[in-house]
């Protein structure tokens, strides 16, 4: 394999591990948010349903995707293969 081709596959897993742990940020986000003050989200979104079990719920995937993003980044500029398969 060239050597061009790894380098793009390095810096693609990259960006894609960067958004994986944005966006697991953001959920994380939200889940505090409605934890915290679940009639300010009911206020933003009409659904009046179980807000405390998805407030965990979103805070739990979250941190799991948080990590998982941070992990892959680290196994990436490490070129560490158990990182990365993780």
């Amino acid at each position: 394999v060239p050597m061009g081709v790894l380098s793009c596959m390095k810096y693609l897993m990259f960006i894609f591990n960067v958004l994986v742990f944005a966006g697991g940020t953001c959920l994380v986000g939200v889940g505090v948010w409605v934890a915290v003050d679940p009639a300010g989200f009911q206020d933003v979104v009409a659904a009046r349903a179980v807000l405390s079990a998805g407030a965990w719920l979103l805070l739990a995937v979250g941190i799991a995707l948080s990590l998982l993003g941070f992990l892959g980044c680290c196994g990436v500029l490490r070129r560490s293969r158990p990182l990365l398969l993780l």
